[in-house]
């Protein structure tokens, strides 16, 4: 402000800037805190996403250590190891995030989360740390070292990195040149939602951390499989069992090969007797087309060499191969079209059948199954966690053949809310959000559901949260919309969603969805 004498008007110029200054350092908080709760919910979208990537990964892991635990039961393991130490830590985490919002009214509404008490508190006294503050310390040093003895070489600089707690002294330099407890440097004093994404920011590191260390394990095994030395051969044919009399088709391959792969020469033989190339068997790109019969009803087995150049130099690859021949079946074959599984409040397709038995023939059974033509059927699970399909059947000499198999039952998973059919976190004009509709849905999911919204809930930041009736904004929902900024915070939450065609089962909790007011 000018020096001198002021008029009276002048003074009240100056002072209606300084009001002016401090509501745009208002509005401007606001907005800080708000970005960083969007952020916030966009690191927990990640890290639900990725506990899952991870799980099915882990899932995968383990079965391919139950078929080559020679191969794969130490990458399994160290696996495990990994997936231990990570959610041990994550959980950590997560407990004291809940910590944090105990007293919060609303998690959601993050222009609340202003202060910084609950970790000043917590962490720091005095200029000292509180055991809760030295035990957050400890956690992170003790996550970075313990995993590092799991990783592969090439992945432990990168998590020193991502979980570095300063130098060997704890501390770390801040712009002015200064030194600060790295503690201190990124939570004392911060707001309560800004700690909080941290928080969250961590537990994607170490979500991260989990996946790259899975992904670079299995790599790795892989890469050492690439020699010709280490393959093993596979059996190719149309069918599993052939009856006797019939002509054997198929083909030995290398597992795990390019299939213009071409062997030189082969030495086999068939239980024992030599085949001949090129009345037995002749070569082929990827492998060998065997020319054989089925013979007898028992096992058979293929074994000798492949001969292959790598290099210059001739490579032998053993083989060892058995096929089956049977008189006729013995079993029923039972399939869901869909996957391994069923799923409640779904018309599951399934095709039952028994080779050799005409459809129309086959007798199937189970509570919720309901033939629809030949052997597709629908299966429309009840109560429990299992349900196991029975298929019973008889050959053309009389005998009879019945065979069971049991089905997991799994409930619909979690819809996520929609407004004009995007999730999560959604960039919208006004205008659109007043005449927008609000669905649910299903992402990723096998079967094609028609959903639709009976009702939800609308909050503005700084007015009354507004209960709706169907799916489009009432009244009431757009007289408050008309009192959002530009860049406020629209939540759109306890969606109630149900299947058009089957309105008596219960979907799970609707997620909800975000909107940020773009004019």
């Amino acid at each position: 402000m000018a020096g001198g004498k002021q008029t009276p008007r002048q003074k009240m110029i100056n002072l209606m800037y300084l009001i002016f200054i401090a509501m745009l350092a208002l509005n401007m908080s606001k907005e800080v805190l708000a970005a960083f709760g969007l952020m916030n919910e966009k690191l927990e979208a990640s890290n639900s996403k990725a506990t899952e990537s991870n799980e099915a990964f882990l899932a995968s892991l383990e079965t391919k250590a139950s078929e080559d635990a020679a191969k794969y039961q130490k990458v399994y393991q160290d696996a495990q190891r990994i997936k231990q130490l990570s959610q041990e830590y994550y959980d950590y985490l997560q407990n004291l995030k809940e910590g944090m919002l105990e007293d919060v009214e609303d998690p959601q509404d993050y222009v609340v989360m202003d202060k910084s008490d609950f970790l000043d508190q917590k962490f720091f006294q005095g200029d000292n740390l509180t055991p809760e503050g030295e035990e957050f310390v400890n956690r992170i040093n003790n996550y970075r070292s313990e995993i590092a003895k799991v990783l592969p070489e090439n992945m432990k600089s990168a998590v020193e990195t991502r979980f570095s707690t300063g130098d060997e002294n704890g501390k770390i330099e801040k712009r002015d040149g200064t030194k600060q407890d790295w503690i201190n440097y990124n939570y004392e004093g911060f707001p309560l939602v800004a700690s909080l994404t941290k928080l969250t920011a961590l537990q994607n590191d170490i979500k991260n951390t989990e996946e790259d260390a899975l992904k670079t394990m299995l790599q790795g095994e892989l890469t050492s499989q690439v020699s010709l030395s280490n393959f093993s051969t596979l059996l190719e044919s149309e069918k599993n069992a052939f009856y006797a009399g019939d002509r054997f088709q198929g083909d030995i391959v290398l597992g795990k090969t390019d299939k213009s792969a071409k062997p030189v020469r082969a030495e086999l033989t068939l239980d024992g007797r030599k085949l001949s190339e090129g009345k037995d068997y002749k070569l082929k790109e990827g492998g060998v087309e065997m020319m054989i019969g089925a013979g007898n009803p028992g096992d058979h087995e293929i074994s000798g060499t492949l001969i292959y150049m790598q290099d210059g130099v001739e490579t032998e690859v053993p083989v060892k191969n058995t096929f089956s021949t049977i008189s006729k079946p013995n079993s029923a074959l039972i399939a869901a079209d869909k996957m391994n599984v069923v799923y409640r409040g779904v018309a599951n397709p399934m095709t039952i059948s028994i080779p050799g038995i005409p459809s129309n023939k086959v007798n199937a059974s189970a509570p919720g199954l309901k033939s629809v033509s030949g052997s597709k059927y629908i299966m429309n699970p009840g109560t429990g966690r299992t349900v196991t399909i029975t298929a019973s059947g008889k050959l053309p000499d009389g005998q009879s053949v019945s065979s069971k198999s049991e089905f997991r039952i799994k409930d619909i998973p979690r819809p996520a809310g929609t407004v004009s059919k995007q999730d999560g976190t959604v960039k919208l004009p006004r205008g659109n959000v007043e005449i927008a509709t609000i669905g649910a849905m299903l992402e990723d999911f096998d079967f094609d559901l028609n959903l639709a919204v009976s009702g939800f809930k609308f909050k503005v930041p700084g007015q009354p949260t507004v209960s709706v009736n169907g799916d489009k904004l009432n009244g009431m929902a757009k007289n408050a919309l008309k009192r959002a900024k530009r860049g406020d915070v629209v939540q759109i939450f306890d969606i109630e969603a149900f299947i058009t065609n089957n309105k008596s089962y219960k979907l799970k909790k609707v997620s909800p969805v975000v909107v940020e007011i773009t004019n």
